[in-house]
């Protein structure tokens, strides 16, 4: 779920007990794209943290990479892997350099990594997924929703935001309501998210 700042203070997010957004399984807005049949293909998911979207694309025969900026994270990735006899791959990158990979994907995923840009890094992001995906590939992104009361946790994302951030280059298919399942935060055990379904234009 992370990438944004710098690399050893997500390691920091993962020493001691799991963070917020690590719930040790996939969120259910993703276990229905999958059930729906939209993971598929070569797989990307960006900011996987310790790797639950990654593995899932994976069980549904995606050819299934994941990425984060943590290693600590990572490395936690890699053993689930190893642990379920998962076949996937997991690198310590950059999500706002994705198209510095050097491969294309059919599908990216992700869950919770675009609220945590700031409006500088946001576009960048935004770039190297559409660099990095094949004309007609799919974005599935999740992201904190201003829905959310209070302001603990990460900025709140509008619809407009997310209108404008994949305006030039993208077709929105979908934006609905929907929940992140969290570790209790402030006594909570959900957060308010947008679920966003935007597929890479073939003519930019």
């Amino acid at each position: 779920m992370t990438t944004a700042g710098a690399p050893e203070s997500w390691d920091d997010s993962y020493k001691g007990p799991p963070p917020p957004w690590d719930i040790g399984r996939p969120q259910q807005a993703f276990v229905r794209l999958a059930e729906a049949g939209s993971l598929t293909g070569d797989l990307l998911d960006a900011g996987c943290g310790t790797g639950e979207h990654t593995l899932l694309g994976a069980q549904c025969g995606a050819r299934a990479l994941g990425i984060d900026v943590s290693g600590r994270a990572i490395e936690a990735a890699r053993q689930k892997a190893t642990e379920r006899g998962i076949d996937a791959r997991f690198d310590v990158h950059d999500a706002t350099r994705i198209d510095e990979l050097g491969l294309r994907f059919d599908t990216v995923l992700d869950s919770g990594l675009f609220h945590v840009f700031d409006d500088e890094a946001a576009p960048r992001y935004v770039s190297a997924v559409h660099g990095a995906l094949r004309p007609g590939g799919h974005l599935h992104l999740m992201c904190f929703s201003d829905a959310e009361p209070g302001e603990w946790g990460p900025r709140r994302v509008t619809e407009t935001d997310l209108l404008s951030a994949f305006e030039a280059g993208w077709r929105v298919e979908s934006i609905t309501a929907d929940h992140f399942e969290i570790n209790a935060v402030m006594d909570a055990s959900t957060a308010a998210a947008w679920l966003v379904h935007v597929i890479r234009l073939a003519s930019s």
